[in-house]
């Protein structure tokens, strides 16, 4: 059921239930992190490998010391600078921190949303959420109540509808080596925003078994239809036959081929590209296309985050 109902959807979390709720990045499946029959209900939902950790959601960077044991001086830099907003912090967690929500690891991933019903709602609560991306493991994310309902219908007590999330990309993730900054995965706040403010980052590989955080398999994000990232999409089509659906940064293309094209941002505007992203992927993916073809975008700022995005959409399963 959607609802913007934020009273019944804090009853719902605190029976026990899994709740829908909107953010700034995408729209995440929520439950009690101490509730070990809703975090595995929200496993079981997504089909999510449970060597996949989960993002705990928090109102405040107050909270912070209730569930970390240490916070290098770096990560209270990016904490003030970007909290409430789209950045995760892995850190050394304390033993109240359950180990199904770890994934067994001795560190956190966790996160004050931005979304001012996220808030809201965190506020009302008396523990913090997990809140995974609330679409089956591997599937586009959602950024619409809609899309959550289409994925999983009455199997949630509500969808808590916010409209449609802002950023439309999940959070940049950071871990830390020793004292020192690392990547763990690229998302709604560039790579240059953060070094701005704490100098070079290390990138992490991404892992296929126990990754370091969430976010770091290489097939994910994908749409049923096989979908392709390319240089040139002018040139791709010409040995594509068969409805291509097409995505775009700033321009169009005229072919015979293109049943539908959408272009991201015509004013060449990265964050608005971003924000509408999985939008496109979800009106393409209902379209009965042969194919997709993406545009790579450019390698900087969002445009980095985007193409990791579109990678992995890209990536066959094994």
């Amino acid at each position: 059921m959607i609802s913007t109902d934020i009273n019944e959807a804090v009853q719902c979390l605190v029976r026990g239930d899994i709740v829908s709720i909107p953010t700034e990045t995408v729209y995440g499946l929520a439950g009690n992190i101490y509730d070990e029959n809703a975090i595995k209900k929200i496993f079981e939902l997504k089909k999510r490998p449970l060597f996949n950790p989960l993002i705990v959601h928090t109102h405040s960077i107050t909270e912070l010391d209730k569930f970390v044991d240490y916070t290098p001086s770096k990560a209270q830099i990016l904490a003030k600078k970007f909290w409430p907003g789209s950045l995760t912090l892995v850190l050394k967690k304390k033993n109240n921190v359950p180990d199904l929500i770890t994934a067994g690891k001795d560190t956190v991933a966790i996160r004050v949303p931005k979304h001012p019903v996220a808030l809201k709602l965190l506020e009302g609560l008396e523990f913090p959420l997990a809140a995974p991306s609330a679409n089956p493991f591997g599937s586009i994310s959602p950024t619409r109540a809609e899309h959550v309902h289409n994925y999983f219908g009455d199997q949630l007590s509500i969808v808590l509808d916010g409209g449609s999330c802002e950023n439309g990309l999940e959070s940049t993730i950071i871990g830390f080596n020793g004292d020192e900054p690392v990547l763990y995965r690229l998302g709604s706040i560039s790579i240059e925003e953060i070094e701005a403010e704490v100098g070079s980052i290390e990138i992490a590989n991404k892992k296929e078994k126990a990754p370091d955080a969430p976010g770091m398999l290489s097939r994910h994000y994908a749409p049923s239809t096989r979908t392709y990232l390319v240089d040139n999409v002018s040139e791709y089509i010409k040995t594509k036959a068969g409805r291509i659906g097409i995505i775009l940064f700033e321009s169009s293309e005229a072919h015979q081929n293109i049943q539908t094209q959408i272009t991201l941002s015509e004013t060449g505007n990265l964050k608005e590209a971003a924000s509408k992203l999985y939008e496109s992927l979800h009106q393409l993916d209902k379209l009965n296309l042969d194919c997709i073809v993406a545009e790579k975008f450019p390698d900087y700022g969002l445009g980095k985050s985007i193409n990791d995005r579109l990678e992995r959409a890209t990536k066959q399963k094994d």
